[in-house]
């Protein structure tokens, strides 16, 4: 056996640390020229986060295209929104919405800032979401209905 302070036992220590790191089994950051066209997720992300909070949709569908905190937000807004159908007696009712126009501004950090135009019957919303690449795949780091 190796005494504590040799290379031999360094070097075991050195590889476990390999091994346990993220670096090659976590998460890949992906540069923009690997990743598709983001328009029809933005446009999707947007309809579904309002689908989410009129209590048509559940919020699982989106888990693999938000990160966590976008995940909990969308969650917590679910919840609100319930509640107030709960206490007004309003049923939940699929929202008749339209994509009115996406605005994409590429950051340099390999990302991407969007806001997509949605519009209701009666009124417009913004939605602000950013994307991240994310294992060649574009993941919704902020998605945030104004």
């Amino acid at each position: 056996m190796p005494s504590p302070g040799s290379s031999e036992s360094n070097a075991q220590a050195l590889r476990r640390e390999r091994i346990e790191d993220d670096e090659f089994f976590g998460p890949q950051p992906s540069t923009l020229a690997e990743l598709p066209d983001p328009e029809p997720l933005l446009r999707a992300l947007a309809i579904c986060a309002f689908e989410v909070i009129a209590g048509v949709r559940q919020i699982e569908h989106l888990a693999s295209w938000v990160t966590d905190d976008v995940y909990a937000h969308l969650r917590v807004r679910a919840s609100i929104a319930a509640r107030a159908r709960a206490v007004t007696g309003q049923v939940a009712d699929r929202p008749r919405l339209a994509i009115g126009h996406v605005t994409q501004v590429k950051r340099d950090a390999g990302g991407l800032d969007a806001v997509v135009v949605v519009c209701e019957r009666h009124r417009s919303y913004a939605v602000a979401i950013c994307l991240e690449g994310m294992d060649r795949r574009w993941r919704a780091s902020v998605l945030v209905v104004l």
